[in-house]
């Protein structure tokens, strides 16, 4: 083997074999799998000896002693960077990262085209109350189908939380197929840059109160955890829906189970929830008018083979010494620099 190996590791799973085969191209590059029940004696040597980490981005797939903390960054020494395998990052430490001159990066827009897609078709199944139809159907004969009149999406109104990689395709898809109007609360853009990807900017507030649909499309974070709840489903029309393909955590269950039982909204498709997958029997699963996926809005194989692609020529880029596309925490490149001429031997670019 080369002298110079770069060590890349990832624990139980990759979004596809092509982030293996990429990196397998590349003699000076190794990569190791760990397992969340690899012993302790086994894993440290691994870890102590890592360059990368490609993690995984859902909380209940991965042991928390692999998630990207203080203290999994002080049982890597030789680490230099943190990659995603999606667009979230909700095993990783920012914070606590940054702090150690360690990059954060993800694979945002890579699953694009799925989780807007999936966010589409909860919003079409529920307006059309196909999914109550279709069990109504399965459990007895006789259908009355004037109990289950549906609407239209041409011309209605969707808002969208978060115009990040899949709210402004999602904004899209809701423009050009159904000409809605699309309303978008995102702090982190102006009215111009929310206008120039087909959204009149509003307040969260203003839009919970004038859509037919809340789509949530925002990650995970300190500022939005929590940020969806009692007072939020109160603020929406008895027929409206409320569809989520982000981030578990970011609206309270409770408070939407009770939304529902009351008939103050409508329904809601929910692709994401805070145990992952659910129990079977979850309260918000007892509803008719609720559309449930375990989390696979973005997984579909052209989505999984893409996010691969990206994570694995990114991570190249970065054991290279190039400064990455996706970078959560610029902020960290100074210290980030001294810390991989340290490791690496050599400069980083940029």
């Amino acid at each position: 083997m080369p002298v110079n190996l770069k060590r890349v590791f990832y624990v139980e799973y990759l979004a596809s074999p092509a982030f293996a085969e990429i990196l397998g191209r590349r003699p000076d590059v190794s990569l190791e799998r760990l397992e969340n029940n690899t012993p302790h004696a086994e894993a440290e040597p691994v870890l102590a000896a890592a360059h990368t980490y490609q993690i995984g981005a859902a909380r209940d797939e991965i042991d928390p002693r692999y998630y990207a903390t203080a203290d999994l960054l002080a049982r890597t020494p030789n680490l230099i960077a943190v990659s995603s395998n999606g667009a979230g990052y909700d095993t990783v430490d920012v914070r606590a990262c940054t702090a150690a001159g360690v990059l954060v990066v993800n694979q945002s827009g890579g699953n694009r085209e799925a989780v807007a897609e999936h966010a589409l078709g909860m919003m079409l199944a529920l307006s059309k109350r196909i999914v109550e139809t279709d069990r109504r159907m399965r459990a007895a004969s006789g259908i009355p189908r004037n109990e289950y009149i549906g609407n239209d999406l041409l011309g209605r109104t969707v808002g969208i939380v978060g115009l990040g990689n899949v709210g402004s395709r999602l904004a899209e898809l809701c423009r050009g197929l159904f000409r809605m109007r699309v309303l978008a609360y995102d702090p982190y853009l102006s009215a111009e840059q929310i206008a120039a990807r087909g959204a009149e900017k509003v307040e969260l507030d203003a839009l919970m109160a004038e859509v037919d649909f809340v789509s949530i499309n925002c990650p995970r974070t300190e500022e939005t955890l929590g940020m969806i709840g009692a007072a939020q489903f109160a603020r929406m029309r008895p027929h409206a829906y409320f569809v989520t393909t982000a981030r578990g955590g970011i609206h309270d269950e409770r408070a939407l189970a009770a939304a529902l039982r009351e008939g103050r909204i409508a329904g809601a498709g929910l692709d994401v929830w805070d145990k992952e997958p659910p129990p079977h029997d979850d309260p918000l699963l007892a509803f008719d008018n609720v559309i449930a996926s375990p989390h696979t809005a973005g997984v579909t194989r052209q989505a999984r083979t893409n996010m691969a692609t990206i994570a694995a020529e990114q991570m190249l880029d970065i054991l290279d010494g190039k400064r990455p596309e996706r970078l959560l925490n610029p902020e960290v490149w100074p210290a980030y620099a001294t810390r991989f001429e340290r490791i690496m031997g050599f400069r980083p670019q940029g």
